[in-house]
């Protein structure tokens, strides 16, 4: 465990969001600020949910890669760009380097949604898959970047990605105005934290709640510990947090910037994603779902309040998924 009680400076602002937004206009979605009757009755709160799950690539990652990959030399993007991810990631690293004419490589796990790696392939990237019990991603990127000699871009800790995670938040303040809570899922924390910071500019009097699975809550723990945990392998339906802790970048912005955070059972997250298909018409995958399922389930109570939700991903495994549901 690492103490991070007085961290150092803090490494992403505000500006840096503003700056993000602007070289993601024309490339990534401006996507829908949605509101469901059904689902403000049952919460007793005023919700916009903040539709990534439309986004490129089907999800919030392609503002954090395009960011980061669009700062790169000319040096630097004939060496190529590695990363390792589950899926959402890995798509978002792999439509940029399409965009952008840069090589891309994916360490992925064998047991990744096909769904995902299927569309990382399809953007052109190289994907190379391992065993979660005989290696570490990390020790194979690691590997690869000394062979190859490639730009490693990792999936949340890196300011350039936190920065254009950011921009989620930016637009749903300016669509929907001033909001008393934002709910964000978390798993390595590149959104929570970018959110967080562009709250604390556009809204200082928001309440800003990561929210995590109850079987993954490092996050929480660390938050409320104040020393950085980490949870090897965590088990959860929501396969894009399932990142072993926060990182060295996101946890000192969540110290700063994030008020509150909460864990609900996977149970509550099926709920709330069925809720959000049958009612929202929205193609939502588990970790889409989570933070709609902290109000769904009572995780936050937020009676009378204006609640803005981010839907991060709808990039469904639906033969794993249908089997949750029935």
């Amino acid at each position: 465990m690492t103490d991070l009680t007085s961290p150092g400076p803090l490494q992403v602002s505000y500006k840096d969001i503003v700056a993000a937004a602007q070289r993601l206009d024309g490339h990534a979605h401006l996507t829908p600020v949605m509101r469901s009757r059904s689902f403000n009755q049952r919460v007793n709160a005023d919700v916009y949910f903040k539709c990534e799950n439309l986004q490129r690539t089907g999800s919030f990652k392609f503002r954090g890669a395009y960011n980061a990959m669009s700062q790169l030399g000319p040096e630097a993007q004939q060496r190529g760009v590695i990363t390792f991810s589950s899926g959402n990631h890995a798509q978002a690293i792999a439509l940029s380097g399409q965009l952008l004419g840069i090589p891309t490589t994916i360490v992925m796990p064998e047991d990744a949604p096909l769904v995902k790696r299927q569309a990382t392939e399809g953007y052109g990237a190289e994907v190379i898959l391992y065993d979660r019990s005989q290696t570490s991603r990390e020790a194979l990127g690691q590997q690869l970047v000394a062979e190859r000699g490639s730009l490693f871009i990792p999936p949340f800790d890196h300011p350039h990605v936190v920065a254009g995670q950011g921009t989620a938040a930016k637009e749903l303040f300016e669509a929907a105005g001033p909001m008393d809570y934002l709910l964000v899922c978390c798993g390595g924390g590149g959104l929570l934290s970018g959110c967080g910071i562009t709250a604390h500019q556009l809204c200082p009097s928001c309440r800003v709640i990561g929210v995590e699975p109850e079987t993954a809550d490092d996050a929480l723990r660390s938050f409320y510990s104040k020393t950085l945990q980490t949870i090897p392998s965590p088990t959860t339906i929501a396969d894009g947090v399932r990142t072993p802790s926060l990182g060295t970048i996101t946890f000192p912005l969540i110290l700063q910037y994030v008020h509150e955070m909460v864990s609900v059972p996977d149970d509550a997250i099926v709920d709330t994603a069925r809720f959000l298909w049958e009612r929202l018409k929205l193609v939502v995958e588990p970790t889409g779902a989570l933070a709609a399922a902290a109000l769904y389930s009572r995780a936050v109570q937020a009676s009378g309040a204006k609640v803005g939700v981010i839907i991060s991903g709808g990039n469904l495994d639906i033969p794993s998924f249908a089997q949750l549901l029935t």
